[in-house]
């Protein structure tokens, strides 16, 4: 079968190294992938969000806030998970303070779709002042005094402290200390009108590109480090294992189960608008 007759699935998935290291395989051909033909499409969660709405992807990376609302176009793969265990997105500013001292502050957040927004909306309500922002400016923004606090996502976890600024709260800490379970954050979901048995295939290709990139770290990461802005080989080691790891492979009982909670929480104090029926795939 030649490219041309393949059928074209187009990825979405965000510019930074989990991602990367997860879609690896895909990306540079290192599996075969049969009937299907994948074409990358590079951008940040907040704006696949939107992409996701109006159904441009058939594979995509979703928010699990953003999905809340995506479940009549789009299901869930069993794979390609982003969990924090006991770790996860951080709200950092410039002095230390507690987590009553974020009330009634500006604090810049990376889109309002993205599930560390909805976190931070569980531990403080709307008790502060959110402003939306490019989250790899957020650190900057912080920095400079433009925002109280800067709610962080990707390499600035583990980059924050280079700029001088404080640790504030670990979303992902918080979270398993509310709850006894990890911070399901990130997801991958394909499109419903593909029918069950291309879902079905290409969520497994998915998975084979996880594996692979587990199964050859040393390549998965070097590909990895190209997104992986001011990261050094340790830190993207670091960052990926953070995020790429059994969880990825499989949500699992307790990861499904996360899920579950973290959006039925959000429902349950209005921050979503409806009862979230969950499908996985695969």
């Amino acid at each position: 079968m030649t490219n041309d007759e393949k059928m074209i699935i187009h990825v979405g998935h965000s510019p930074d190294p989990d991602d990367a290291f997860m879609f690896h395989a895909l990306a540079n051909d290192k599996i075969d992938t049969g009937r299907y033909k994948f074409v990358h499409e590079l951008q940040d969660i907040e704006s696949l969000n939107q992409r996701a709405f109006r159904g441009e992807l058939e594979l995509t990376a979703v928010s699990l806030h953003g999905y809340a609302y995506l479940t009549d176009q789009y299901a869930l793969c069993a794979c390609g998970a982003s969990m924090g265990d006991k770790y996860g997105p951080m709200v950092v500013a410039r002095e230390p303070m507690s987590i009553d001292d974020l009330r009634g502050k500006t604090i810049a957040i990376p889109g309002k779709l993205t599930t560390e927004f909805l976190t931070l909306q569980l531990l403080l309500g709307s008790d502060a002042t959110y402003v939306e922002h490019e989250f790899d400016q957020i650190l900057n923004l912080v920095e400079n005094g433009q925002v109280d606090a800067g709610l962080i996502i990707h390499e600035g976890q583990l980059t924050y402290g280079t700029q001088g600024l404080e640790l504030i709260v670990d979303l992902g800490e918080w979270w398993f200390e509310q709850t006894g379970y990890p911070l399901p954050l990130g997801a991958n979901a394909i499109r419903r009108d593909l029918g069950r048995e291309v879902m079905e295939e290409v969520t497994a290709y998915l998975k084979q590109s996880i594996e692979y990139g587990l199964a050859h770290r040393k390549d998965a990461l070097a590909h990895a480090m190209k997104y992986g802005r001011d990261l050094d080989t340790q830190l993207t080691d670091k960052f990926v294992g953070m995020y790429v790891n059994d969880w990825t492979i499989d949500f699992g009982d307790v990861g499904r189960e996360a899920v579950a909670l973290l959006l039925r929480k959000g429902y349950e104090q209005g921050i979503i608008t409806k009862p979230v029926e969950l499908e996985f795939i695969g």
